[in-house]
């Protein structure tokens, strides 16, 4: 269970590589030999990747690898640096916090108006169910990462 929690996102990230991978293969083998193609593959790997980006993003979060410009902070005195820090995740959590709420939505409305996918049609809420789940993950993985850093810029460490 402990393993689940610590790298929820890398296993969601494994499990949905493995099933595109899977997914291109047998359009792959399936177009070699028969000149068709599967157009359902196309709507599989295009949510996947939606949703692949987002769990990795949480990924990302945590290791504190999330897109940065650190020249200014770098350079800053410790004190201006924890500021800059809590506006930061201030800001970043607003957007995430957002993000999953406006996802919410989404998967209400398509599922309140029975939005089907264009070539499987599936329900359209199928594929967006997850993405709320990846933005409040990030969301979690975000605050771990500048807890992490304000405890390090705390006790003057040498990395922070």
């Amino acid at each position: 269970m402990k393993v689940l929690l610590r790298d929820a996102e890398k296993l969601i990230c494994v499990a949905i590589f493995g099933l595109m991978t899977l997914v291109g293969f047998a359009n792959v083998v399936v177009r070699y030999l028969t000149d068709y193609s599967l157009a359902a593959t196309e709507e599989i790997l295009t949510n996947g990747f939606l949703l692949l980006t987002i769990f990795g993003a949480a990924i990302a979060a945590r290791r504190g690898e999330h897109l940065a410009v650190n020249v200014l902070f770098d350079l800053a005195p410790v004190s201006l640096r924890k500021v800059v820090l809590v506006i930061s995740f201030c800001l970043s959590a607003v957007l995430l916090a957002l993000s999953a709420w406006y996802c919410i939505e989404l998967v209400v409305h398509q599922y309140s108006s029975g939005t089907r996918s264009y070539a499987l049609q599936v329900p359209g809420w199928y594929y967006s169910v997850g993405l709320p789940l990846g933005f409040a993950l990030t969301l979690i993985r975000y605050l771990q990462c500048a807890v992490g850093e304000y405890s390090r810029l705390s006790r003057g460490s040498p990395d922070a």
